[in-house]
Parts: C-alpha cells; sequence; structure tokens
C-alpha cells in the first residue's frame, strides 16, 4: 500500500450541531508515502457539505510543506464555530506525521 491513514482530534465548541453526536472533531487523512501528500481528506463536522469543503481544502496539500497554509485556508475560509478545532485537529494530525516520519527514519 502506497498511502497511510492519520487521524487528529480536537474538542468541540459547546453549542455546536456536531457536538450533539460527538465530543470531538476529528480530522482523517488519507497521505500519499513518498510525497506526503493528502489524497483524501474527512472530519465529523454534521453536515455532508462542511466534510467536503474539508476535503477540497486539504487535498493534494504536501506535509512536507508543513500545515501553515492549510492553517491559514481554515482561518480566511471556514467562517463557523468549529474553526479553531478545525485547526487544533489538523496540528493534531501533523503532530502524528510528524511521529510518523520520525519512526520510519529509524528503519
Amino acid at each position: 500500500m502506497n498511502t497511510l491513514f492519520i487521524a487528529g482530534h480536537a474538542r468541540l465548541p459547546a453549542g455546536m450541531a456536531a457536538q450533539n453526536m460527538y465530543e470531538t472533531l476529528t480530522i482523517t487523512a488519507e497521505i500519499d508515502k513518498k510525497y506526503s501528500v493528502i489524497v483524501a481528506a474527512s472530519c465529523t463536522l454534521a453536515t455532508t457539505h462542511g466534510q467536503e469543503f474539508v476535503h477540497q481544502l486539504l487535498r493534494g496539500h504536501s506535509l512536507q510543506d508543513g500545515i501553515e497554509k492549510p492553517l491559514a485556508d481554515i482561518k480566511v475560509h471556514y467562517l463557523g464555530k468549529a474553526g479553531n478545532a478545525l485547526a487544533s485537529a489538523l496540528k493534531d494530525l501533523y503532530k502524528h506525521y510528524e511521529g510518523y516520519q520520525e519512526n520510519s527514519r529509524l528503519f
């Protein structure tokens, strides 16, 4: 398999529709192992539209370039209550990616 699956989690703010279903927001990403490009992404926002928006926002970004650009994109383009949670979940996902990179260098 040429991809890996990574998830990042963050707490949702009170009063959100998604909070009625989940206590945390999760962003998942399928990532190409060779170039670290996000092939597909999903999240636990309550609406399909929101989930697709996050997918479009993250797809094609290489984690080798860091996460500053997608974080800035979230801040500029996502104006809902979950903006901070999305950013935190993306940071958590990136932390797991860095751990994977570190561990893969050992072997």
